[in-house]
């Protein structure tokens, strides 16, 4: 299961400008009709009011490109609304488990440590204090 858990890389981007495509311009051919009249473009659909086409509505190729565009602009800013805020869930109990694994390691390396200090410390007080005569206790032998 950790061979496919990936690491998220260092710099996540994150969307802050909206894009603007224009519409795509008509060719001068399709512009004009036969008779002279020209051909009326529909406005471009909304994408607050858009809902799903029926089969058999049959769409140009710029159209479905339109569409296709619109929809992944929808579900990138769906994306992005969340992505931030997952993201630091997801850090942060990767940190708190990280955390919660190394105290037990590091109380057991700072009890070692102060443990061997204590002993270093007590030894030499105990070398210095048998190597010295404090005065309070008298000597005998001479």
């Amino acid at each position: 299961m950790a061979s496919t858990l990936r690491t998220p890389p260092r710099f996540v981007p994150t969307l802050t400008t909206v894009l603007e495509i224009p519409a795509e311009p008509v060719p001068v051919a399709e512009a004009v009709r036969p008779t002279g009249a020209p051909v009326s473009q529909p406005p471009p659909p909304d994408p607050a009011s858009a809902v799903a086409l029926p089969p058999s509505v049959s769409l140009t190729p710029a159209e479905i490109v339109s569409l296709e565009e619109q929809l992944l602009h929808r579900v990138l800013q769906r994306v992005d609304l969340s992505l931030e805020e997952r993201l630091s869930d997801a850090v942060s109990a990767a940190v708190q488990h990280q955390l919660d694994e190394m105290v037990p390691r590091l109380r057991g390396e700072i009890e070692a440590v102060l443990r061997a200090l204590v002993i270093e410390s007590m030894a030499a007080e105990l070398c210095e204090n048998t190597g010295e005569n404090t005065g309070s206790t008298p000597t005998s032998g001479a």
